[in-house]
């Protein structure tokens, strides 16, 4: 692997834990949300634009939470009723349901009620601006046994969408936001995730003046970040191929950064 594809590959754009870097505002997010798993709610909102660490701080409670408490993550949405509450069932009931059996909701809350005190569940669902709204409001109903506690991810243009159904806003303990990245936190994120990678030369020739230019055009949104710097080491793959005197292995390449940014369509000309 050639020295500026290990640099592309610090910024993959995926749901891994080991891309994860603690920045002061996901460290909040994530001590509000831990603060939230001790208090007896039945949903709890976590939001931000697409691209600000959802998921992957939702994995990161997975992770640190599944020892200490019942607790399930739900990745990919299930759009389906009946797989969705299949899968619930299966959490329930703690094994396969046999194939062939029928979910009826009512009877599944009523096991619910059954157990109540005995166990509480929280479960994890990501993406939730994608379910589909009878199921909204059977999870609203499952929430209510007082079992089955829920942690909602939504993208902010929808949230307004999900706190304003009456029948959610008397549930939802508290609303997490999670916010781009400020101007230093995204320079953390960049080396931080080329370190990683023992990337400490490229890290060091960032200067202030490519951070800069990379918040102006990624308004410090994660996602956009790593796109315009793997973009970026594209290139310079490309040219370490092609031409190699284009640019100087010892200065990192503001005219490679402003290039990538057009290419990912940041910027025009």
């Amino acid at each position: 692997m050639s020295y500026y594809e290990i640099a592309k590959e610090c910024f993959v754009d995926e749901l891994n834990l080991d891309s994860y870097v603690e920045l002061p505002s996901s460290v909040r997010a994530y001590e509000e949300m831990e603060m939230a798993f001790e208090k007896p709610f039945k949903m709890m909102l976590l939001y931000g634009e697409p691209g600000t660490g959802k998921s992957l701080l939702l994995k990161r409670l997975y992770e640190k939470k599944k020892y200490q408490k019942e607790i399930h993550f739900i990745e990919s949405p299930l759009l389906n009723e009946e797989e969705f509450f299949r899968k619930i069932f299966n959490i329930l009931i703690q094994k396969p349901m046999p194939k062939g059996t029928k979910v009826d909701f009512n009877t599944f809350v009523e096991y619910c009620k059954v157990i109540k005190g005995q166990r509480e569940i929280i479960i994890l669902l990501d993406e939730a601006q994608l379910y589909p709204k009878k199921i909204l409001e059977e999870i609203r109903i499952l929430s209510d046994t007082g079992v089955l506690r829920f942690v909602i991810v939504v993208h902010k243009t929808t949230d307004e969408d999900v706190i304003a159904k009456s029948h959610f806003k008397t549930r939802i303990w508290g609303a997490v936001e999670l916010k781009n990245a400020s101007k230093s936190e995204l320079k953390t994120y960049i080396h931080q995730r080329l370190l990683r990678y023992n990337q400490f030369e490229i890290a060091n020739q960032i200067k202030q003046k490519n951070i800069d230019f990379i918040y102006k055009v990624t308004k410090g949104n994660f996602r956009a970040c790593s796109k315009l710097m793997y973009t970026t080491f594209e290139i310079y793959q490309y040219y370490e191929k092609h031409d190699p005197s284009q640019f100087s292995r010892d200065k990192f390449s503001q005219k490679f950064l402003e290039m990538a940014a057009i290419a990912i369509g940041a910027i025009h000309v």
